[in-house]
């Protein structure tokens, strides 16, 4: 097929994906929506999951709230079947989303004896950029993922996270105090309460809440389509309100 003509075709795709969710979003009216996103910024699947986390995020009237579950409890290093487990599902990871996984850290982070994986640090940086810009927690968290998996840093580090907030355009020291008030222990505990509410048993999980009612995401038929899964969710929107 000429690349002119395959151009077109894919455009037209996207014209058409467009055009399903604004008129799922036509049918929705004021109804109050969220999509609640449990992860955890060193989980391997909910750094391929940020193209879905992403076109989620750019679906009009539809929340984002980030809820960060505690994959790493306790400092953590990786033995040689993990890390052998891990380069595997990574590899998985890639060819379902596309993300990028640098040299930095294939050859270099996850063959380094001293690498530490640790939830608490990571979470509570997400939280203190939200209590100081609501709308720049998602940057960080994408941020964090791709310093690590990208880039090959090493994440649970105060100096690479204060590094990312400012990159991501915040003021180094209010980042700094904000990092030392939030109380991430608690945060990871409200997220676990919610996991077993709905029975989720990993990351990433997401949930659809409209009017109050929750309802399973079937995030995983979408692992490699973001767009369908921006579709999908305005196409629910308007279902409900037109019940």
């Amino acid at each position: 097929m000429p690349a002119a003509t395959c151009d077109s075709r894919l455009a037209l795709l996207a014209r058409r994906a467009r055009s399903r969710i604004a008129i799922g979003l036509q049918e929705a009216g004021n109804i109050s929506a969220t999509l609640h996103y449990i992860h955890d910024p060193l989980c391997g699947w909910c750094y391929a999951a940020e193209p879905l986390v992403k076109a989620a995020a750019e679906v009009p009237g539809l929340a984002l709230k980030l809820h960060g579950g505690g994959l790493w409890p306790e400092p953590t290093r990786l033995p040689e079947d993990m890390r052998n487990y891990i380069r595997d599902a990574d590899e998985r990871a890639a060819k379902l989303s596309g993300q990028p996984y640098g040299e930095a850290y294939l050859s270099g982070l996850l063959l380094d004896p001293t690498l530490t994986l640790e939830s608490r640090p990571t979470t509570a940086a997400v939280l203190a950029v939200e209590s100081i810009d609501p709308s720049k927690g998602l940057a960080m968290l994408t941020g964090i993922q791709h310093a690590h998996w990208e880039h090959g840093l090493k994440v649970v580090e105060r100096e690479v996270l204060r590094r990312i907030a400012g990159e991501i355009g915040l003021d180094r020291a209010a980042f700094e105090t904000a990092l030392d008030a939030v109380d991430a222990d608690a945060h990871i505990a409200s997220t676990r309460r919610i996991m077993q509410q709905i029975g989720a048993g990993g990351f990433p999980a997401f949930v659809l809440e409209i009017d109050g009612q929750w309802s399973a995401v079937p995030n995983r038929q979408f692992a490699s389509d973001p767009r369908g899964f921006a579709s999908w969710l305005g196409r629910m929107l308007g279902e409900h309100a037109a019940a």
